[in-house]
């Protein structure tokens, strides 16, 4: 029964980290899904001078960029040759919904670190972990 808990845990601790190595990939697909739900617009650039520009703006981030006296953000995605667009007013939202994914997710960690706690704690017996019979046996 040991080792099938054992294993069990191992198995919990290796989709964790292969939850956490996954994350690292997905920010700027989130990033791009955060933008849309807020209201930016996708915009594909045409003119030569808009391409560069594209390549230009740093991956992954939101820059404010000032146009005919116009307050834009955008949101590059060079691999797929667009941009998302937002004004002030959608770049607030895209804040505050990624404050709040923010917030989600570690509460979400928070849970996840508590239940492998737990787990670690039931597999040594609460205190009786290290008995007079030795590591496992409780104290019985």
């Amino acid at each position: 029964m040991k080792q099938i808990q054992a294993a069990f845990n191992l198995l919990a601790v290796m989709a964790f980290l292969a939850l956490v190595a996954g994350c690292a990939s997905v920010k700027l697909q989130d990033n791009e899904n955060l933008a849309v739900a807020a209201g930016f617009k996708v915009i594909t650039p045409t003119q030569p001078d808009q391409i560069t520009l594209l390549k230009q703006l740093p991956a992954g981030k939101v820059t404010l960029i000032t146009h005919e006296g116009k307050t834009y953000y955008v949101l590059p995605d060079v691999k797929n040759n667009v941009a998302y667009v937002g004004g002030p007013k959608q770049y607030q939202a895209f804040q505050q919904i990624r404050l709040e994914n923010k917030i989600s997710n570690e509460n979400l960690e928070a849970a996840q670190t508590n239940e492998m706690n737990e787990m670690e704690w039931n597999r040594w017996g609460g205190w009786g972990g290290w008995g007079p019979a030795g590591p496992g046996m409780g104290w019985y």
